[in-house]
């Protein structure tokens, strides 16, 4: 701990997030007591990184929107943020880190009397041949995003290929779409959005193929083709290659725990950092937050690594308050999560039908086709729901919508329903609001979980 007087120094790795939440707040709540630094490798501090994909659809015109607080921001609020300083070692007997700043990589040791670690998560980049052609990227970052607009514009890119279809490989295809490219999605599993069950997904599926995408369901990346001047030309899969002038792969992402782990601060089974309700790690003085953090799934109530800007922001909050005395605790999370394609929205929340059974829980599942709107108003929309709920006791374990504009903000509601255990007859007799352009008189929430009960 710091001298007797001397304010307690912070040290935080990572500056979005979850690592300026926690820094925001410790230094909010405590002032001139507490001296908190942040370390971060890259430029950019608190940017939002589920909107790069609607900035390369060209709906964001400027990448620096993206950027909710810039480092000279945070810095004059008080809070010692260096970017382009990369922690590449964590000394717990000594009370460092040892940080690599700038193009030349000096090398310094800083102390801490706490830490936090706010490491993120990485994109999954399989070692395929030829992954490293140009043209071939993630888009995990600013840079990545900017990269890739610069890409289709100056190169005239006309055929496009995502590689896998979770949430961010379904934004890029909206991406791409709106950018006029031809566009093919190729998943290994047979079925896009792996959050959803099979049934919800096929909604999904429908829809793509009625978008114009080449879809390629159950079909595995061996790797890729390049011309002579390096840039990608092909996607080789096990059903033969897909030309393509840019990929984007979409495979998920890890939480980083290589520094937590290689200092000795332990790793939980869902290879996320383990932590305790209050954030802290099992290692005194040292706290996680964010993607590489663990936490505990509130149906199941198994460890799990869910990387959610939600989950991030929250956490870093209650670090915050924790590294000057707080009694802050984080609940647990359910996964709540929505994107869309074009006019299909998608949302989920709590667990799947397959999640519930794998659990150990004796489920009942229905689905309901509803509206978003009185049938006589412009714009009606289709809103497929899908409700889980334990068979005994009717408690409701998770939910997932498809459809069209006005169907995904619905998951909030369940999930509130399923975060507070509430029983699918309690949740149908809730009082939702009616009117014409946002719903029909009896909601298709209420509607679903009706037939849910059995």
């Amino acid at each position: 701990m710091s001298d007797a007087g001397a304010a307690t120094r912070v040290v935080v790795i990572g500056g979005d997030a979850a690592g300026m939440s926690a820094a925001s707040v410790a230094k909010r709540r405590a002032g001139d007591d507490v001296d908190v630094v942040v370390f971060e490798r890259g430029e950019f501090t608190s940017y939002a990184l589920c909107g790069l994909p609607y900035f390369v659809a060209g709906m964001v015109p400027d990448a620096d929107a993206l950027v909710a607080r810039t480092p000279e921001q945070h810095r004059a609020n008080g809070i010692d943020v260096r970017t382009g300083h990369e922690v590449r070692a964590i000394d717990l007997v000594a009370r460092e880190v040892e940080v690599a700043a700038g193009p030349a990589g000096t090398v310094t040791r800083e102390p801490f009397d706490r830490l936090v670690i706010a490491t993120g998560s990485s994109p999954v980049r399989p070692p395929w041949p030829g992954v490293d052609a140009s043209g071939v990227s993630g888009i995990h970052s600013i840079p990545d995003a900017v990269a890739l607009d610069a890409l289709l514009r100056d190169r005239g890119a006309r055929r496009a290929v995502v590689v896998g279809g979770g949430y961010i490989g379904l934004e890029m295809v909206e991406a791409f779409l709106a950018r006029g490219l031809h566009v093919t999605l190729v998943e290994k599993l047979p079925q896009p959005m792996a959050t959803l069950d099979a049934d919800m997904a096929e909604h999904v599926t429908r829809a793509l193929v009625t978008l114009g995408v080449d879809l390629r369901l159950g079909v595995g990346v061996e790797g890729f083709e390049a011309g002579d001047d390096g840039w990608v030309t092909a996607v080789a899969t096990e059903a033969g290659p897909i030309p393509a002038d840019v990929v984007v792969l979409g495979l998920g992402v890890r939480p980083r725990v290589d520094l937590a782990r290689d200092a000795g601060i332990s790793i939980g089974p869902s290879g996320a950092i383990a932590t305790d309700e209050s954030m802290r790690t099992l290692t005194p003085e040292v706290f996680a937050a964010g993607d590489c953090a663990e936490s505990r799934h509130r149906v199941t109530g198994r460890p799990v690594s869910i990387a959610l800007g939600t989950h991030a922001n929250q956490q870093g909050r209650v670090v915050g308050e924790n590294l000057v005395g707080g009694r802050a605790t984080f609940p647990g999370v359910l996964g709540t999560a929505m994107t869309k394609v074009v006019d299909t929205e998608i949302a989920r929340t709590g667990c799947s039908e397959r999640e519930a059974i794998d659990a150990g829980f004796d489920v009942v599942a229905e689905i309901t086709e509803g509206r978003t709107r009185a049938g006589y108003y412009p714009g009606v929309s289709p809103a497929v729901v899908k409700v889980v709920a334990e068979r005994a006791t009717g408690r409701m374990l998770g939910a997932q919508i498809v459809g069209g504009e006005g169907a995904a903000k619905r998951i909030d509601a369940f999930a509130v329903g399923v975060w507070n255990e509430m029983t699918v007859n309690a949740f149908a007799q809730v009082d939702l609001g009616y009117a014409p352009p946002f719903a029909t008189p009896i909601d298709v929430s209420l509607l679903a979980a009706r037939r849910a009960r059995g």
